[in-house]
């Protein structure tokens, strides 16, 4: 995947990460695209960022997922880059809360359906491109799992293998697929309370890009790659130690 010249959908696009993403692609000469739910967070996004395009939409709902795909090949027909950075988390202990299946639901449609659907409703669209690319985002914890995030956990596990599937399905259609791991990040997510050992946005993107333009499938940002050895070696350690970060 080129990190210049692109037509990009960056779900999630207007906070946190993924509102690093839509800098830093613009800044590469990219027509960014970005959707999410609050549309005054949206308009700020684009007030700091100059000439990105914006669309409200809640991705946990089909209808809404349907109008958005529409949108894009109406009006972005040369769309060849799809980053599905989208999530929600809920902090609970599941077998406590009274709500648990019902957020355990928001969460899937949210984090690991939409993804999915979205993958095949613009599949026809990148199909079409010289050159287009997918870009799952993900976590660490999809090889260990913390226990503050129940149906986070399981959601990224799954997009993270269906990841490594849709690589090899899709061949020989020259369409990259390529899953980015996140360490802890020091966005809104964490409302204020991120780990000591959260990385920067900045630099957790700058380092997606790096492994971008080293034609990596699979990008390990910062403390991954150690989780990921980590976890092969001593699972139970991994385990313990993930879940005693404050």
């Amino acid at each position: 995947m080129q990190l210049s010249g692109n037509t990009i959908l960056i779900t999630g696009g207007s906070s946190g990460i993924g509102l690093e993403m839509t800098k830093q692609f613009s800044a590469f000469n990219n027509t960014v695209i970005i959707c999410g739910r609050n549309k005054e967070t949206l308009l700020q996004a684009q007030w700091e960022v100059p000439g990105i395009h914006i669309y409200t939409c809640d991705l946990a709902i089909e209808s809404d997922r349907l109008k958005l795909a529409t949108w894009i090949a109406d009006n972005h027909p040369q769309l060849n880059v799809l980053i599905n950075n989208a999530a929600i988390v809920h902090r609970e202990n599941f077998t406590k809360d009274p709500f648990g299946y019902e957020k355990a639901l928001k969460e899937i449609e949210t984090n690991l359906t939409a993804p999915i659907h979205l993958i095949h409703l613009l599949l026809p669209l990148l199909r079409k491109q010289s050159s287009a690319a997918i870009l799952n985002i993900t976590t660490g914890l999809v090889y260990t799992p913390r226990t503050l995030y129940p149906i986070y956990n399981a959601t990224k596990a799954a997009l993270h293998s269906f990841t490594q599937v849709l690589r090899e399905q899709i061949k020989p259609v020259p369409i990259e697929i390529i899953e980015v791991l996140f360490p802890v990040v020091n966005t809104p997510w964490h409302k204020g309370a991120a780990p000591r050992i959260a990385i920067q946005p900045q630099e957790a993107v700058a380092k997606m890009l790096k492994g971008i333009e080293n034609n990596k499938a699979e990008i390990r940002v910062g403390a991954v790659q150690l989780l990921y050895f980590l976890q092969r070696l001593a699972p139970r350690f991994a385990f313990k130690k993930i879940n005693q970060l404050p």
